[in-house]
Order: C-alpha cells, then structure tokens, then sequence
C-alpha cells in the first residue's frame, strides 16, 4: 500500500513538474515576448514605467483625445498640396498609367483626397482672415506658399499605403546620418542601406549612444521613437484586402513582426518600441507645460460656431488638465542644464535638424505619407519648443496679445494630431501583444 502512495505522489509530482516548466524544457517564446521583451520596467533617463505609461493612455486619455481630434478646429492642416497627386486627378494621370502594379497601389493609396464641403470652403476663408489678425511667427516655410491648402485629415488617415524599400530606406537614412549627431565613422544598427554588420558594430554604437549627452541622446531616441510609431500606425491599418467593391484595413501581425520581432530584427525592433514611449512622455510633458496658454480667456479654438468652440475648448483643457495629473512626468530640468553659451547652441541646433527634417519629408515619394510625416514632425518641433520656453510661458499676460510665447494654429493642430498619433500608437501596442500572445 505505501508502495503504491508513492507511486503515485511521484506521479503526480512529475506532471507538475512538467507542467510548471521545471522538467523538462521551457517552452518557446510567443512572438509577443519577442516584440515586447524590452517594452516594460523603466525607461532610461526616466523616473517612469511602461505600465504607468499603458494604464493612463488606453483607459483615461485615449478615448477623449480621439474625439477631440475629429472637431473641425483640428482636422483639418495646412500642408502644399501639388498638382497632379491629389485622388482626384491621379486617374488620368499618364505617368500613372506607365507605373509597375506596385508602384501603381502606391501613388494609388498614397494620393491625398483634397475634397472639402462648400460649407468648410466657407469656413476656412474665415479661419484665415481669424488667424491672419493674430501676431504669427514660426510657420513652416511652406505654408505660405500658394499651393498651401487645408487637407481634411479625416479622410486622410496615416496607414499603408505601399510605399516602401529603397525609396523609403533613403528618407530615413538620411534623417538618421545626418541629423542625429552621428559621425560616419559610427555605423547604425539594421541600416538596410549598409553592408551586414557584426555584433562588435552593434555595440559600438550602443557605447557611443551611451556616451553622448543627455540632450543629444534624447534626439536620437525622439527620432527612432517617430520612425517607430509610425511603422506601427502602417502594420495596424494595413490593406489586408481590396475588390471592386471594398478595401479592408486590419492589423497585420506579419508585417509587425518583421519590424519589431526581436530575432528578425536582431533586438534592434523593442529597443525603438521602447523609444516610442520615450517620445510620448517627451511630447505629454510639453502639453502639461502649455496648459496656461490654453487657459487664457482670449484663446479661442476659432471655426465660426460659437457653441462648438466653447465646448472644444472644455474638452481641450479637460485633456490637458488630465495630462497635468500624469505622475511620473518627464524632468526636462536634465535638458540644457550645464554651460549657458553651450546650451544654447545645442537649443539652436536642435531647431536646425528639425527644419532639415520637415525638407527632408519634402522628398518623400508617397504624397500621405510625406503630409503625416511633416505633421509629426512639427508637432515634436512645437513639443520641444514648449519645454525650451516655460519661463516665456510663465510670464504670459493674463489677457491679450502674447509677444514672448505664441502659438499658431498650425503649430496646435499638428501638436495634438502628432501627440494623437503617439496615444493611437500605444493603444495598438496593447492590440497586437494580444494578437501575438499564441504565436510562437
């Protein structure tokens, strides 16, 4: 009888061991683990969590900002719009025509839809004459330019659109080399336009990275922190299917993997998730700062509804006021801190690689993607310029023009619309670790 007690405790003890992992091998890494193993604990250079970061974006942000985002007030940016690439004219284009089936779904999804009601061509000469009355300063250089035209982001939303390879990798590339304070001899990791490289080039730059200052550290990781919010936003409203009849946009965990996976991508793909957290704490530490502009009665989100515009305006400043509530803000204090001749030199050059960037996605082939991009990064642009101006901030009048520290309404709407999609970019992170949990 104790014999069989025995056997049968062993018995059951093996099967928990087993089952428990402890007996036998461990059991291979979904692809979420893969995506995500460095996406959680601590940011570097932060005092704040991924976790933190995921409860206060999906459950009490999110929501709010999104409907704030479709108000006529930010809907709407004005970007130069050539001839010859909007989706009404694309079809009898003859280049077009000539175009290789890749090529062809590119410029396709790619167009811009110009159109707008008669009644929002009404408003926007309104908004324009609104606007024109303000003391402006800092617009991007194109939006003076005649070709400049309100485009309805609404029915141009930032998802795939077939452009991709070379033609990309270039913008990127030259974003990250030239721009980031790196120098030539320093080669960066996964670069599809570099011969292969080994692990000992890999570290080398992770060392240098590592060794540059605080500010110019956190450029880099702005920067990769953008790329990768935004291959985000083009695996998650991926084309999965297009007839005659209909396109269906989906998420695409095949395209997310070969991003992100970490053994496809060689551990560089959750590196730049992680900086994409880095990016909204960067860009959500300026919105709690601007809050007093915001605050002053004079402000107005100006469309010509008055009822709308108030109410806007309470759904604005209840976002932010939330944002203010954030616990574990970004300290820009680090930023900037040492020689005052030095800092400011490193400010200006950080305005110049931003500018530099808005021409370079002057050059991007696929006419959406170059509209999304420029928003992007204007809105990190204004971001920053917010953190670099919080005594100009401080001593605001309460009433008034505001000659030291202004905005204008294009640098509002692609702040909010740029920070919208980093909050859209964190809420689809949480989508696809779902959808690849049983992955293997």
């Amino acid at each position: 009888m104790g014999r069989r007690w025995g056997f049968l405790i062993g018995l059951v003890g093996a099967v928990w061991l087993l089952g428990s992992g402890r007996g036998g091998q461990q059991p291979p890494e979904t692809a979420a683990q893969r995506c995500f193993c460095q996406v959680s604990g601590y940011l570097d250079d932060c005092t704040c969590d991924v976790e933190t970061i995921d409860r206060f974006n999906n459950y009490r942000l999110f929501p709010r900002l999104q409907k704030l985002l479709e108000s006529d007030y930010f809907r709407y940016y004005k970007d130069e719009v050539p001839d010859g690439i909007k989706s009404a004219s694309y079809k009898y284009s003859e280049v077009a025509n000539n175009l290789i089936e890749e090529c062809e779904q590119a410029e396709r999804l790619g167009a811009v839809d110009e159109s707008l009601s008669e009644e929002t061509q009404k408003a926007v000469l309104q908004w324009t004459k609104h606007d024109d009355s303000s003391d402006s300063f800092c617009e991007a250089d194109d939006i003076q330019s005649p070709d400049a035209e309100y485009v309805d982001l609404l029915l141009n939303p930032e998802r795939y659109t077939g452009y991709k390879g070379p033609d990309a990798w270039k913008i990127w590339n030259v974003i990250y080399e030239e721009n980031c304070f790196k120098p030539q001899t320093i080669k960066r990791p996964l670069n599809p336009l570099a011969s292969s490289q080994g692990k000992s080039e890999e570290n080398t730059f992770y060392s240098w990275l590592e060794g540059l200052c605080v500010e110019k550290r956190a450029f880099y990781r702005l920067i990769s922190g953008l790329h990768a919010s935004i291959n985000v936003h083009l695996s998650a409203r991926y084309l999965l299917q297009e007839t005659w009849l209909e396109k269906k946009w989906g998420h695409n965990i095949t395209e997310f993997q070969q991003r992100f996976d970490g053994i496809l991508t060689e551990g560089e793909g959750p590196r730049r998730l992680k900086n994409l957290y880095f990016l909204y704490l960067i860009e959500l530490r300026a919105l709690s700062k601007v809050v007093p502009f915001f605050e002053r009665p004079d402000f107005q989100l100006f469309t010509g509804n008055k009822v709308q515009d108030a109410e806007n305006k309470m759904l604005l400043l209840e976002i932010l006021h939330e944002i203010k509530s954030f616990p574990l803000h970004f300290d820009e204090n680090s930023f900037f801190a040492g020689d005052k001749k030095e800092a400011n030199k490193l400010k200006e050059d950080f305005r110049l690689h931003f500018r530099n960037i808005s021409r370079i996605m002057d050059c991007v082939g696929c006419f959406k993607c170059r509209l999304w991009g420029k928003l992007q990064i204007q809105g990190l642009g204004t971001a920053l310029k917010i953190l670099f101006s919080e005594k100009l901030i401080a001593n605001m009048p309460e009433s008034g023009p505001s000659y030291e520290f202004h905005l204008t309404r294009q640098e509002i709407v692609s702040l909010f619309n740029a920070f919208g999609r980093i909050s859209t970019s964190v809420k689809e992170l949480e989508n696809f670790r779902n959808l690849l949990q049983n992955i293997h």
